[in-house]
């Protein structure tokens, strides 16, 4: 169950019936928006305020710091996770003993309830920089 922000029109998060349900309840399939201004933000990776890379080689702790990226810059305009209508996440060299290691960093940050979004969780050989092992898009509906 997600949250609607309050005095918003809430969003449509759908799952068609014609489509697999969603893996562990992670997502929906589809999110729609009501009008209104939406933010795209650029992907975030672990790097602090200061442009430290946050824990290099390890997976739990650039997986919290990307998602902290991606919940100060939704505050920096006035939104919170349960504003996000997409959610991209990508991963080096993925596995699928990081799921719950990703998702665990991401309930972590984000807390109850848990943003089901359009995602994307996609495994790549390489990010921007050497050393980045996870990166994060997102968009979402501003109040």
């Amino acid at each position: 169950m997600t949250a609607t922000a309050p005095g918003r029109e809430a969003l449509a998060r759908v799952n068609p019936p014609a489509l697999c349900p969603p893996v562990q309840n992670l997502y929906s399939q589809v999110v729609i928006a009501p009008a209104g201004r939406t933010a795209y933000l650029a992907g975030q990776v672990a790097l602090d305020a200061s442009g430290e890379l946050v824990g290099p080689g390890d997976y739990a702790a650039q997986a919290r710091q990307a998602f902290l990226n991606v919940k100060l810059a939704l505050e920096g305009v006035g939104a919170t996770p349960a504003d996000m209508v997409r959610h991209n996440i990508y991963v080096v060299d993925h596995r699928p003993e990081l799921v719950p290691v990703i998702f665990g960093a991401a309930q972590e940050v984000y807390g109850e309830p848990w943003p089901l979004t359009a995602s994307t969780l996609l495994g790549v050989q390489a990010l921007g920089l050497p050393g980045w092992l996870i990166e994060v898009e997102a968009t979402a509906l501003l109040p």
